[in-house]
């Protein structure tokens, strides 16, 4: 597809400051564009690139006052505007046509919605329930048991194990496993024992789950993942965790069993959250923060142990002083080494003279 770049600010409702007649064919990022390719930039810290980049055009936010050497498309919001222009110049998406390739394995008592599609070598186990429209991709197994809701999309090697619950416009990437057992165990004498894992995982509605995370199932009762959630790769969510409803977790982060986690929180990269603490709603957990304590809702809090904004800025501020405090204390010690030296011998003092 080509647009004119006045076609584009006139889709995004954007204000055009430059060529409107240039063509756009592709969508690249601002420090790799070049002639006919569409941009944007969103923060002040692609400024440098943003006056040197060959893009035909940039789509910047309104009050952008950076230097740039492409036509402008000035929005209220230029991440969500780029993001609309993204689907005009994308491929069309794959699509499956509902179907049972003719090497699934579904059991017989396993009930399918309309219009459904099992790619190569998917597994259905006895007791399923699968939703209209939803579509597996190769190699997908789904335990015994497992109810999973309308238009939902695992793509190759998602395991779900048995019991599952999993609602409905759900998304699940490759390698994800759901359900496997938690990590329990109980010592006897020298031996660790395992303590059964009989409690199940239940997944909201229009939650998206990234490549090769892992959610375990409770030891009893359920680990719960609200609605709305998005989930990025690599994460690890033990038994009997609850997340509320639209929150969000980035990659590598790990949270230990029996931890709570309210509604729209945020929890970056890397973050350790160890077992049974109550975290709030509307939260934002800094990347590699490690959490030791309940957080109340509406904070921000980062560092290991991680702690609020404001406390860790004045620490982080006194650290930063450490080697200037460190040759102030060297300083003085040598000062004070010299004032001894110079201090003068005390007089001796007079024996007493004896009485007559």
């Amino acid at each position: 597809m080509t647009l004119t770049v006045e076609e584009i600010a006139r889709r995004l409702d954007g204000h055009l400051e430059g060529n409107a007649q240039a063509e756009i064919s592709r969508l690249a990022g601002i420090r790799e564009a070049e002639p006919g390719d569409l941009t944007f930039v969103a923060t002040p810290h692609y400024a440098g690139a943003a006056a040197t980049t060959r893009a035909t055009a940039v789509i910047v936010n309104e009050d952008w006052n950076r230097p740039c050497s492409a036509t402008l498309i000035r929005v209220k919001s230029a991440d969500k505007a780029f993001a609309d222009a993204a689907q005009w110049f994308a491929p069309p998406p794959v699509s499956f046509a509902p179907g049972i390739h003719s090497t699934a394995i579904v059991a017989p008592d396993a009930k399918l919605g309309q219009d459904v599609y099992l790619g190569p070598y998917c597994i259905i186990e006895p007791g399923v329930t699968i939703g209209d429209r939803c579509v597996f991709c190769g190699h997908c197994y789904i335990g015994h048991g497992t109810v999973i809701g309308d238009d939902c999309k695992l793509y190759p090697h998602v395991s779900i194990r048995e019991y599952t619950r999993i609602g409905s416009r759900t998304i699940i990437h490759n390698g994800t496993v759901i359900g496997s057992d938690g990590f329990g165990y109980v010592q006897e004498g020298a031996v660790r024992k395992k303590i059964p894992q009989i409690g199940i995982v239940v997944i909201g509605n229009d939650v998206e789950i990234g490549a090769n995370v892992t959610i375990d199932r409770a030891r009893f009762g359920q680990t719960r993942i609200g609605n709305g959630v998005k989930m990025d790769n690599l994460i690890q969510i033990a038994h009997n965790v609850i997340i509320g409803d639209n929150c969000v977790i980035v990659a590598q982060a790990g949270i230990s069993g029996s931890t709570m986690i309210g509604e729209r929180t945020i929890i970056a990269g890397q973050v350790g959250i160890v077992g049974h603490l109550v975290i709030g709603s509307d939260i934002i957990v800094a990347a590699q923060a490690g959490v030791t304590k309940d957080v109340p809702s509406g904070t921000f809090v980062l560092g290991s142990p991680a702690m609020p904004y404001e406390k860790f800025t004045k620490m982080h501020a006194h650290l930063m002083r450490l080697p200037e405090l460190k040759d102030k204390m060297i300083a003085m010690e040598k000062r004070l080494e010299k004032l001894e030296q110079a201090k003068p011998e005390p007089n001796p003092v007079a024996p007493p003279v004896p009485k007559a």
